[in-house]
């Protein structure tokens, strides 16, 4: 190879290993993020047991406006509504007739979708771990900082600039696989979906 090739080739060989060196969980997750202010798609959660079986299989539909809002429906095989409204994340089980409220800092370890909407600093709260790829999808490791969270860590699966899935564990033991298709960036969604009141006539607890 001539001199004048190595000249052209070293500088561009230094630019990958820099960019590449640039490329760290939290600029990842960043970029995602930064790129998904609103966001619509379908997920299917499995929940196993602390040998690795699959307990329960659920099904719904997944909705984000960025920063501080977002909407998890489960419509199989029960039917619930998860809404981040006014400060606190609300837990409507619409079977009991029952409504649950949470405040922001407690209700992680219940839905970790809270993770995405901006209502935490997450380099504040959680060690934030590379995990490197697997089955082509890049994994994000957060644990929390603190031991209140009510979980031991979260990973989130992107597939390139996508996301693509999610597993809680617990302080239980147990496992939470969240996989999620069908998934829209960048659409008007109707405000109303982040809006939450409690219906007539239902039981609600609510944290003060």
């Amino acid at each position: 190879m001539s001199a004048f090739r190595h000249l052209i080739v070293l500088p561009l060989l230094f630019l990958c290993l820099a960019a590449r060196a640039e490329t760290t969980p939290q600029s990842r997750l960043k970029t995602f993020l930064d790129s998904a202010r609103t966001l619509q798609a379908e997920f299917t959660q499995v929940q196993l047991d602390e040998s690795g079986r699959p307990k329960q299989e659920s099904r719904g539909s997944f909705y984000l406006q960025r920063p501080g809002k977002f909407r998890w429906d489960y419509a199989k095989p029960y039917h619930q509504e998860i809404v981040s409204a006014g400060g606190k994340v609300w837990f409507y089980d619409v079977d009991l007739e029952q409504v649950t409220a949470k405040k922001l800092g407690q209700a992680v370890g219940s839905t970790p979708a809270l993770l995405l909407s901006g209502e935490m600093a997450l380099e504040d709260n959680f060690t934030i771990e590379d995990q490197g790829a697997d089955e082509g999808m890049f994994w994000i490791k957060l644990v929390p900082k603190s031991e209140e969270g009510g979980f031991r860590y979260v990973l989130i699966g992107l597939d390139g600039d996508k996301l693509a899935g999610m597993e809680l564990s617990d302080n239980f033991g147990q496992l939470t696989r969240i996989y999620f298709s069908h998934l829209r960036t960048g659409i008007a969604l109707d405000p109303k979906l982040f809006q939450f009141s409690p219906p007539p006539g239902v039981d609600v607890f609510e944290d003060k």
